[in-house]
């Protein structure tokens, strides 16, 4: 007989997602096929309507329990073995979880199928014959525990009753322990007599409560001893403990005390277990056998074994000792020693660790179940979980210790593809234990975009006259989706161009690339645009579709020649009548001309290519064909001349024809028209003439202003230099006459050192002179000093000579007296041994020829001169190698030192006493010396001008 049962529990969750926990009863030992349950049915869902209704595992499950998809019948696999499924456990559960969908919808239940246990199995003693010894002299009620019954079936098929067989001299009692099993004791209940009975056989039975009931038996035999007056007492017949699981071993459990009141050996007491005591009591706790200590032996876990029976026995030493037993309870105490466990189970997945879902769920959608357990108990098992890494998803608890993830909005792949998530489960134990769980949920693609164009409309230019089969131009549309969704395929839009063809005829598209070629030549006269339009789908289910405009445009090539349409022609020709007395500037004919190009390469002129008489010209652009001279009789009856008509293409294409002009007998109307032609040829020249005379009169403009200028400039310079040579060097300020025989710039009249006693005047600047002439004169005595360079001023002296030469051309640009007085460096100038010195601006270097770079630094001896005492002051000329020396030079030299060879620096000295420095002086008018000395610096600047001379 098959027994079924089932019931139902719905569950009623928070927001739109709701779980359904499903309980049915099956009994072990059912046939393979036995129904257990309907899921469809229970759940009041239809199969009929809608027939894509299915139901499926989320895990994997074993082959106990069978479902069928279409209607979630549920159904025995194979035989079930509850005790090997569930041993010794009181209720056996087969649970997992099932997935209905159904009308769109996605429907969670829970299964929990209870085995129900049936009485297969006996009673089994775990020895078959037990010993007893006895002392006659055993108080009656004493106790003698039995071997427990063991019954692999749970429940009332378990062991509920102890028989013996008859005997007057025990009886059994039956109690229930900690752990509910049924335990029996022998109760003595008459005196024993070793003298007239030495032993006892007794069977004993256990019976469990099955229907039928079985029963197991085994065998107790009894040997009365001779009796020992006393027998050990314990203090306490029954004990329990309470033992910390994390206890270390070798801790101390309990301890034991039993008093024996005979003397001697009969009263020294030992402990030990009991005779046939469980092997889990024997490995794990030790007894002393002397001072009844009970420790421990090995680790206990609370998630093992919650509570342990202790039966001790008390003994003494004497002979025909009767031993007594006492009973200790050890309770394991529970401590947080486990992690929460999490497991995970997707609704779809194909790895582990990861859970997919399509991007068009609905919010609060099902996407993975979570459950969570901790082997601890109390507080230490009880277990928060949370879920962290996006706010897309949250928990929503399904039943006890079990959540859901489900979405809190929609998804969409293209932007978040992936999530990672975070599972923590934590105890409430102390400390608490936390465990973390990565989890990763991948959003699977949905055809939800539509490929989309670069552009909305592509202009495409072709040039006429194309190959067939040239390429245009690629248009491109992207797609968000991925796989088939995101893959694109381009086609034309059936449409009409302008003259009614279909526009496939004139172009093909590439279904890949989306590369748009020509299939035909294209006449820009016959079609010069054209719209039409493409389509890009996906390979999505349903396929998502856009749209481009391409406006291909025809470019116009020079193709086509222009041709006459006035006058009409014959065999490229015509005659074209003309009075006989047409006088000049007549309107012979106007040519009228067409092409069939645009822009440009319909734009044309007309030519005159023959015409013997010369007698016609023609307007390029009008075609007006006038006289330009009047018509004679010398010319003859027929005027024929040869035409052209050309357009303006980059390669130009022409036509040309033959006009026969036809003399006529008849005369010109009054009121015919003459146009006066001027030719093409006069205009140009008439025009290159007026040029050619703008462009001499403002040549001369030019060369005028410029005179005028250089002689202005030119003026200005002479004026200079002659105030320059009239004032002196330094201006017309007498210096000191120490010395009037030697007429030279440090002495006489226009010397510009005089004694002024024995200290040197400060600095003095002559602010009325321009910027080149202004005056510079130190405060200080002559000292030893190196070539002297700032901003503006240089300083040379020199005591020694030096090998270094350079040659310094006079630059003849207006150089100061001073420079141009080395022209005259050879003959006289070199005989009087004239000695200069000469503050220089830093800008004359350059006005000098360059020599700045170049020159070289005379040392002197180290020395201080005071005012009024002698001085040495020399100057050297450096020449550079590279130039031609001046004329004076040449003659004091040799031909071989003239030109790139080096020459030896000349030193000009001056001995005499150095005067000090004066302040400035008011002009007060020029002594006869001075007027001489202006004369004569007057005749040295003309023959410096003269000269090509170097300058120091």
């Amino acid at each position: 007989m098959k027994f079924y049962c089932s019931y139902f529990m719905l569950l009623c969750m928070i927001f739109n997602v709701s779980c359904t926990t499903t309980k049915y009863v099956t009994y072990e030992e059912d046939a393979p096929g036995t129904e257990i349950g309907n899921l469809s049915q229970d759940l009041k869902i239809d199969p009929a309507e809608d027939p894509e209704t299915s139901f499926k595992f989320i895990q994997k499950t074993n082959s106990i329990i069978r479902m069928r998809q279409i209607d979630g019948l549920l159904t025995v696999g194979e035989v079930i073995n509850r005790e090997q499924l569930c041993y010794r456990s009181p209720q056996c559960l087969i649970t997992f979880d099932v997935v209905a969908f159904s009308k769109e919808k996605f429907q969670l239940i829970h299964v929990e199928i209870e085995v129900q246990d049936i009485n297969d199995h006996s009673p089994q003693f775990t020895r078959n014959e037990t010993h007893l010894d006895i002392s006659e002299n055993a108080p009656l009620n004493s106790r003698f525990p039995l071997d427990v019954a063991v019954d692999r079936d749970v429940g009332v098929n378990y062991v509920q009753s102890y028989h013996i067989s008859h005997t007057n001299h025990f009886v059994v009692e039956v109690s229930t322990r900690e752990d509910g099993e049924k335990s029996a004791e022998l109760v003595l209940i008459k005196t024993l007599d070793r003298e007239t009975e030495e032993f006892y056989t007794i069977e004993v039975t256990a019976t469990d409560g099955g229907t039928p009931a079985k029963s197991g038996s085994t065998t107790v035999y009894i040997r009365v001893l001779d009796f020992n007056d006393n027998s050990p007492t314990f203090e306490h017949n029954s004990l329990k403990v309470e033992l910390s699981e994390d206890s270390p071993v070798g801790s101390r459990v309990l301890k034991v005390h039993a008093f024996d009141p005979d003397a001697g050996i009969n009263g020294e007491v030992v402990y030990g277990f009991v005779e046939g005591s469980p092997s889990e009591v024997t490995r794990v706790f030790q007894i002393d056998l002397i001072t009844g200590e009970v420790t421990l032996k090995d680790s206990v876990d609370y998630e093992t074994k919650k509570s342990y029976e202790l039966h001790i026995q008390a003994s003494n030493l004497g002979a025909n000792s009767v031993s007594s037993s006492c009973r200790a309870i050890v309770d394991i105490v529970d401590v947080n020693d486990n992690a929460p466990e999490i497991s995970i189970k997707p609704m779809t997945s194909t790895s582990d660790g990861v859970a997919f879902i399509t991007e068009s769920a609905a919010e609060e959608s099902f996407v993975a179940l979570i459950s969570t357990s901790d082997a601890d108990s109390g507080p230490n098992g009880y277990v928060r979980t949370s879920l962290e890494g996006h706010e897309h998803f949250k928990l929503q608890q399904a039943y006890s210790d079990t959540f859901m993830i489900v979405t809190t909005s929609t998804l969409d792949r293209e932007a978040i593809p992936e999530y990672n998530l975070t599972v923590i489960s934590e105890d409430l134990g102390t400390p608490p234990f936390k465990t973390v769980k990565h989890y990763t949920i991948r959003i699977t693609d949905e055809n939800d975009n539509a490929p989309m164009f670069s552009k909305a409309i592509y202009d495409v230019s072709v040039i006429e006259n194309n190959i067939p089969g040239s390429y245009m131009t690629t248009v491109v549309a992207r797609d968000l989706d991925v796989g088939k969704n995101g893959k694109v395929s381009y086609s034309l839009i059936d449409s009409k161009t302008p003259d009614d063809s279909p526009i496939s005829t004139f172009v093909s598209i590439d279904p890949h690339s989306g590369s748009l070629y020509t299939l035909r030549s294209f006449n820009f006269e016959t079609l010069n645009e054209v719209e039409f339009a493409v389509k890009a789908s996906d390979k999505g289910f349903p396929p998502l579709s856009s749209t481009t405009l391409i406006q291909l445009r025809v470019v116009d090539e020079n193709d086509n020649f222009p041709y006459f349409t006035y006058p009409v022609l014959r065999n490229n020709s015509a005659d074209v009548p003309i009075p006989f007395n047409a006088h000049s500037g007549y309107l012979a004919l106007r040519l009228t001309a067409q092409d069939e190009d645009s822009g440009v390469n319909s734009e044309f002129n007309f030519h005159i290519l023959e015409d013997d008489a010369k007698l016609f010209s023609i307007d390029e652009n009008s075609g007006e064909i006038v006289l330009k001279r009047k018509l004679t009789a010398s010319y003859g009856d027929v005027l024929q001349i040869t035409i052209s008509v050309v357009d303006n293409g980059r390669q130009p294409l022409s036509s040309t024809a033959t006009v026969r002009f036809v003399v006529t007998d008849t005369g010109t109307q009054e009121d015919q028209v003459a146009i006066l032609l001027r030719s093409k040829n006069e205009e140009t020249l008439e025009f290159d003439v007026w040029t050619a005379l703008i462009i001499g009169f403002a040549g001369c403009c030019v060369l005028l202003l410029a005179a005028i200028i250089i002689l202005t400039v030119t003026c200005t310079i002479k004026r200079r230099r002659r105030n320059f040579g009239r004032d002196g060097m330094y201006g017309s300020t007498p210096l000191s006459k120490n010395n009037p025989v030697g007429s030279n710039i440090y002495s006489g009249p226009n010397a510009f050192l005089r004694n002024e006693g024995d200290s040197m005047q400060p600095l003095y600047e002559d602010k009325s002179l321009d910027f080149e002439e202004k005056l510079f004169l130190p405060c200080k005595p002559f000292e030893q000093t190196f070539l002297w360079q700032d901003e503006k001023y240089c300083l040379e002296r020199s005591g020694t000579s030096n090998t270094d030469q350079q040659s310094v051309k006079d630059s003849g640009k207006g150089d100061s007296d001073f420079n141009d007085s080395d022209s005259d460096m050879s003959g006289a100038a070199l005989k009087r041994d004239l000695t200069t010195f000469q503050p220089l601006a830093r800008g004359s270097f350059n006005t000098a020829g360059d020599w700045k770079s170049k020159a070289h630094v005379i040392q002197t001896r180290n020395m201080h001169v005071p005012p009024g005492s002698a001085y040495t002051i020399g100057f050297a000329p450096v020449y550079n190698t590279t130039h031609v020396s001046s004329y004076s030079w040449r003659e004091s030299h040799s031909k071989t030192n003239m030109l790139n060879t080096q020459r030896p620096v000349q030193m000009f000295s001056r001995t005499g006493t150095l005067p000090s420095y004066s302040a400035h002086q008011t002009r007060i008018g020029m002594t006869e010396v001075e007027e001489q000395t202006e004369t004569a610096k007057d005749a040295f600047l003309a023959s410096a001008s003269s000269e090509d001379a170097t300058t120091f």
